[in-house]
């Protein structure tokens, strides 16, 4: 690591601590030329994701969003915000894990609603609803008819 006092690029470390949210590391360093310390910090190289939308449109992955869709669809329903996190941490893990510069949004959306199908059925139909885009009472009938198709099979 180089000084920033003389630019030598000798130094030793001193002391190493975590940050307070332990996502970096605290590292006090000694210049081996000049003898004054500085303090760097080390963290993991996130690499940005992009959602490629419907429309082809690409944006940054924003987990608030995401956050704020579900607990759109879990409002007044019996699930706690910390279920509704955990889904984000779980999904946003799943996509940094593929090792994908890009995803695109529908697959998203279906991670989403296969985490909300087991939590809370309603919610699953509500998020549905809007990540479909249902267009008229049929379609909200047909996806209702299919959980308990879906249910059904499972016991």
């Amino acid at each position: 690591m180089r000084c920033p006092y003389c630019e030598n690029e000798d130094s030793k470390v001193i002391d190493s601590r975590h940050t307070e949210d332990g996502r970096a590391i605290r590292r006090r360093r000694e210049c081996e030329a000049c003898g004054r310390r500085f303090t760097t910090y080390e963290k993991v190289e996130e690499v940005i994701l992009m959602v490629i939308k419907k429309d082809g449109s690409r944006q940054a992955f924003d987990r608030n969003k995401l956050l704020n869709g579900i607990i759109r669809a879990c409002e007044k329903r019996p699930v706690s915000i910390s279920d509704m996190e955990k889904i984000v941490d779980d999904i946003e893990r799943g996509l940094n894990n593929m090792m994908e510069k890009e995803v695109e949004s529908a697959f998203i959306g279906e991670l989403v609603m296969e985490r909300l199908k087991d939590l809370d059925e309603v919610a699953y139909v509500r998020f549905a609803s809007v990540y479909r885009q249902f267009t008229d009472i049929n379609t909200f009938v047909a996806e209702i008819e299919k959980l308990l198709t879906n249910k059904k099979n499972r016991k």
